[in-house]
Formats: structure tokens, sequence, C-alpha cells
């Protein structure tokens, strides 16, 4: 067995501002726990170290709008989110937050060694400022146009189009997130990192990981330095966050990029309080952070800037970030609530687990964005779990029970003149399968998990050419000793698959194994995953067989239409909901004197013909009692209002309105609707209104 390593693998602090989405899922969460159950399997020495980021803008912001404090807001989402990771089994060695206090005892540790040092810069600058707040802004409180791609909801730090990183004075007309106030420029003191004095240091940190650091993190990072790095301040002029631990400082929290990435530290400490510098001080161990591509700058340049400038702590071994996943061909928005929660996913697909790891793995965004599509999950599902890997596993099963009576065979060795139509199927079946396995471990050691689950479920797809080639259903009428020896294989394909799908598809493996009703699995478990070997003989063929299996279980069911219309019905409805949403008020008109309206005369009229104009959809032609005359109408109310459902109506009509032909009919006035914002046209008067037609609105 090779000799154990020590590794430190960290995902991304989710924001404790609202629940999980599937974007989180497979940008870092699911990656990170492949990896980690792999490094398990291999019995190497792995912390697996994640908690919720609790001091950052959108948590502020979520508290103003829901009319609560901050801390009842990290609250409630640090509960949901941690259940919804215990209940999709993302194996955490530990799940903390950064409002604990030895996260906050363990950030003003290393903030007080940099000032102790002289590293950060005293200034004095002009930052924006709410006047109506009375506060300052921190980056994310402004939003803007963004200079470079014109999205007009760009961050104060960074274009979420673009991903271009940004100052608040680069914004294109920048307005409050609090107020919605154009903000003013104030003076105030902070502390800043020096990143332009640390250029070289990170140049030769980064470089020194091309070629084995994935491409979009490495040309990120270069991207920024080719740039060149410019001072960042560590502090802001906020109430929320963990406080600078200087006199001087006071009134001032941390930089949430600054105090966050040190709760991968303190979540360590905390989980190892005895040997926490093992994992971060030691020379033998690695760490690996998993993101998503949004944060490569704050890993990758700022957090191993601190740790170098303290000299004390490891820098990341390696970060593999993964691009953006959206839904249906449209970004995941959580502000638009186009998403699927993992929360609800859990409750509308009970015991499912597996089956959503299994489809983002599959359409996993590492080297480009990803589209999840429900349509796409349910065929994954169905035309690959259920029909590949779980049909040959049950396929196996009841066969073994219908010949055995739920006993393995006692199969014998069967020499190549013996069967060559057998021989030949099983050689090529057992190549088939070394390779996948060899290809399977290289690419998780290589951090290709989409590449890697493919590989295993070749395992499968092996077995079912070998059951389909050989036919023992028909081989049991003929030669019972050659079937002994095809159900043992498939056995131990079975076996094999069971070992190849624990880092992808837990459940799945759990379940195989109690239908295989394997004892001391754990230690083979392990030797599959450690050997230079390929396909395991885990039954072997001599001596005999006889071991007792567990009944046979489907390992996964159709996914039925009904189950998906119900989700894209629900995205429908809130794309409708957004779009309504997104419908503005029309804007004030230009202003008008009192003399302008008093010469508008609007009288009580009551429809006593109506009908529509031939040519024109829109229209209507209309024969309106205004108490002085009945004058004819045409209005362009047809789409809202049938003619045989407004005679007898009252309206609002302007009657002094110059007469205006609209289609070769004269039309002789106006009469007055509200429009909504969906476009539906009302009728002002009340429908119980009985003023006399010709009374005057004033």
């Amino acid at each position: 067995m090779p000799e154990k390593k020590r590794k430190l693998v960290t995902a991304a602090l989710p924001y404790a501002n609202g629940p999980l989405h599937i974007g989180h899922i497979a940008g870092c969460y699911l990656p990170s726990d492949i990896y980690v159950r792999y490094q398990r399997l291999l019995h190497n020495d792995v912390l697996f170290i994640c908690g919720s980021d609790e001091h950052g803008v959108p948590i502020t912001i979520r508290a103003k709008k829901e009319g609560v404090t901050p801390q009842e807001i990290v609250d409630k989402y640090h509960g949901i989110m941690k259940k919804a990771f215990e209940d999709f089994g993302i194996s955490f060695d530990i799940y903390s937050r950064t409002s604990s206090k030895n996260h906050h005892e363990t950030s003003q540790e290393i903030f007080l060694e940099l000032y102790n040092k002289g590293v950060f810069n005293e200034e004095t600058t002009e930052q924006y400022f709410d006047e109506k707040a009375n506060q300052f802004l921190a980056d994310r409180y402004i939003i803007g146009t963004c200079p470079k791609c014109q999205n007009p909801n760009a961050y104060g730090d960074q274009c979420e189009r673009c991903g271009s990183t940004l100052s608040p004075q680069e914004l294109i007309n920048p307005h409050s997130a609090l107020s919605g106030n154009k903000p003013v420029l104030k003076k105030t003191k902070n502390w800043y990192l020096p990143l332009d004095a640390l250029q070289d240091k990170l140049n030769r940190y980064i470089d020194a990981h091309q070629g084995d650091w994935k491409i979009n993190v490495y040309g990120q990072c270069k991207s920024w330095l080719n740039q060149g790095l410019q001072p960042r301040a560590m502090t802001r002029d906020l109430d929320w966050g963990v406080k600078v631990p200087v006199k001087e400082t006071d009134g001032k929290v941390m930089y949430v990029w600054f105090d966050a990435p040190i709760g991968y530290i303190s979540f360590t400490k905390e989980l190892k309080p005895d040997n926490w510098q093992d994992y971060w001080q030691s020379e033998d161990s690695e760490i690996i952070h998993f993101i998503g591509k949004d944060n490569i700058v704050f890993h990758c340049i700022i957090f191993p800037a601190v740790l170098m400038c303290t000299d004390r702590y490891k820098w990341a071994t390696n970060v593999p970030a993964n691009e953006f996943l959206n839904l249906e061909g449209d970004k995941i928005s959580t502000s638009r609530n186009h998403a699927v929660w993992l929360h609800e996913y859990l409750i509308d697909f009970p015991g499912k687990t597996d089956e959503l790891r299994y489809v983002l793995t599959s359409i996993a965004p590492e080297t480009k964005d990803a589209d999840f599509t429900w349509k796409d999950y349910q065929l994954k599902v169905n035309s690959e779990l259920v029909s590949i890997l779980g049909n040959f596993v049950n396929r196996v099963m009841v066969l073994s029970h219908k010949f055995y009576g739920g006993k393995t065979p006692d199969a014998k060795r069967i020499k190549a003149g013996d069967n060559i139509t057998y021989v030949t199927a099983f050689d090529k079946m057992t190549r088939a399968i070394d390779a996948s396995i060899g290809h399977m471990k290289s690419h998780l050691n290589n951090f290709r998990f989409r590449d890697a689950q493919s590989e295993m479920m070749n395992i499968a797809r092996a077995g079912n050419l070998f059951l389909t080639e050989t036919e023992p259903w028909k081989l049991q009428k003929t030669d019972e000793g050659l079937t002994k020896n095809i159900m043992h294989d498939c056995l131990n394909v079975a076996v094999n698959i069971a070992f190849a799908c624990a880092p992808f598809l837990p459940e799945t493996h759990k379940n195989i194994i109690k239908q295989l009703n394997i004892s001391g699995f754990e230690k083979d478990l392990g030797y599959f995953w450690t050997s230079d070997g390929g396909f395991m003989h885990y039954f072997g063929i001599e001596p005999p067989g006889n071991h007792t299996l567990n009944a046979a279980e489907l390992l996964f069911k159709n996914i039925e239409d009904d189950a998906i219309n119900h989700q894209l019905d629900k995205l429908q409805k809130t794309k409708m909901e957004n779009e309504a949403a997104a419908k503005s008020v029309p804007p004030v008109k230009a202003e008008i004197t009192f003399d302008d309206f008093s010469r508008m005369d609007i009288r009580v009229g009551q429809i006593m013909e109506a009908e529509k104009v031939k040519g024109a959809d829109k229209l209507l032609q209309l024969k309106i009692d205004t108490g002085n005359d009945q004058r004819t109408v045409v209005s362009g109310i047809a789409q809202h209002y049938k003619p045989e459902e407004i005679v007898g109506k009252k309206v609002s009509i302007l009657v002094n309105l110059a007469p205006r032909k609209i289609k070769g009919i004269e039309s002789h006035g106006m009469i007055l609707l509200a429009e909504d914002k969906n476009g539906k046209l009302t009728f002002v008067l009340p429908e119980d209104n009985d003023k006399e037609n010709g009374s005057v609105v004033r």
C-alpha cells in the first residue's frame, strides 16, 4: 500500500443569505465530495472543511429587506444549508460558521500579526457614502453599469456578467443598494494590503503551477498579475463582521475576503485542536480549494498574499475551479428565483440523491459553462442509471436467485479450448473493465470527475455486453457448468461496479454491497482503489462458491413525465411572475400647467352599441351617449373586451378631442382606461357608478 498522504480539502464557504441551489452543488460541493471520498478510499489522511460565510454584504442587504437582524438571517440560513448538505450526503468532516468565537479570534490574531509587522498601509481615501442610510457603502452595496460590458447591475467590486474586477469609482451611474440614491464621496481611513509589493512573489507562486492548475484558473490569475496588482483595503466601515482588533480602527470590521478564507484555518482548529498545524504548516500536507470561477482571484491572489505575510501557513497546492451551471438555457438567479433549490429537490424527489449526483457530474462545468435541463435529467436517469447500471445489477441478482437459490455458483476454471466464445467474451470484458478502472483513477487524480464517472458507467456497459454475448438464460438449459462461470463473472462485475461507484454514487454503492451481502468489504474496497490492477475476482474461483446473496432490489426507477412537467411548470410560473414584476410603471410625462388640464373636457358617458372594426384585431367601434349627444368612438380594446360585454357600460370620455379617422371611421373622442403592469386594460369608473351621462369628471 502506498504511503499515506495528508490532504486538507476545502469547499467555498456559501453565503448564509439564502438556500443552496444546484449551481452551488455542481460548482464545488459535489466535485470536492467525490474527490474526498476517493482520497479516503486510498487511505489518505484527508480532512474536508467547509462552513457558512456569515459576514458578507449580501447578508446585511437581506436583513434590511426582511426587517430583521443579520444574526437572525445567518442563523436561519446556516441551519437550512447545513441540513441540505447532510441530507444530500456531502461528507464534510466539519461544517462550521464564521460567526463563531473561534473564527473571530483566529481572524483577529492573523490581522494583528500583519498589523504589528507593519504590513498594512494606512490610507485616507474618499469612499462612497449613502447620506440617506447614513453609512459608508461596501463595494457590494454599490451597483452601477459595468464600464467593460455595460451590464447595468454590476457590483462595486466585480461584474458577474463578464467577470471583470472593478472598483466602485469605475461604475457608471452608481447607486446605493440600500436606498437607491446616488452616493456621495466622503473621506475615511482604512488599512490596505499592499498587493503590489507582493506581486513578484505571487507571480512565482502562480507560475510554479502552470500545467498542473486548470487553464481557466491559471489564465485568470495571470490576467490579474499582468494588469498590475494594486493595494486592497482589508477593513470596512460597517457594523457587521469581525471587529478589527486595533484601537486606531475602532468601528471598523474586516473585509469579508480577509476573514472568510481564514475560516478554512479556524474550522480546522475547531475540528483538530491538538494537531491542526499538521494540515496547515507541515511540508507533507497538501491544501486544495474547490471553488467557483467567481472566487478565483480571492483564493489565488488575496488569500495567499495574506498567508505569505504571516510566513507560517502553507499555500494551496491546487485550486480546481469550475465554471457556471445554467438552468434551462438561462443563468441561475437567486433574485429571480430561477433555480432548482436543493432542499426542494430533496422533498420532490425523496431517496434520489444519487440520481442528481450522477446528472450533475455528467454535465459538470469543468471547462466551460454547462446547462441543466429537466428533460436531460430524466433522460440520463432513465437511459443510463436505470437501463445500464441498474439493469445489469438487477439481471445478475435475479438470475442468481433463479438459478442457484440466492447463492454464488460453484464455478470452475475454463481453458481457452473448452469454449472459445465464452473465453473471448470474458477476455474482451475484463480488458475493457481494466482500461476503465485505470482511466477512472487517472481522471480522479486530475480533477476530471465527469470523465471519471463516465468510465465508471463503462464498467456496467461492459457487463451488459458480456451478458448479451453469453446469454446465460439460454445456456442454463444446455450447459450448467459454463452458465455457473458466466454468472460468477457477472457477480464479480457487480462487485467492481459497487467499488467503482463509491465516490460518485455512495447510496448506490451501499445498496449493491447490501444485495451482494459482502462481509469485510472495506479491506477489499480499499485494495480495489489502491492497487495497480484492474478487474477484481472478488469471490474467487477456488474454493467453491455458495456465498449467500441478499434479495434483489431495483437500484433506480424511471423518472415519469408528470414529475418533470411539475418542475417545468414551477419554472414557467416563476418566469411569468418575473416578467410581470419587471414591467415598470411608465415614467411621468412632461409637466403641464393647470390651464392645459382645464381645457380637457372629461364626461361620464354610456356605451349604447359596440362592434368589431373589420380588418382590425384591436379595434372596437362604439356609440356613446355623452348626455349632450350620441357619438362614434373607435377604441383599441378589442383584445380585452367582447362587444356584448360592454354595452351599457359607464365610461369616462374625453369629449373635446379633435376628430380623427381610424380605419376609415371618424372617431369623436377617447374613452379613458387604466393599464396594469401585465398590460390589462380596465375601465376607470366603478361598476356601480350611477352618475348621469354628461356629468363632468374633475
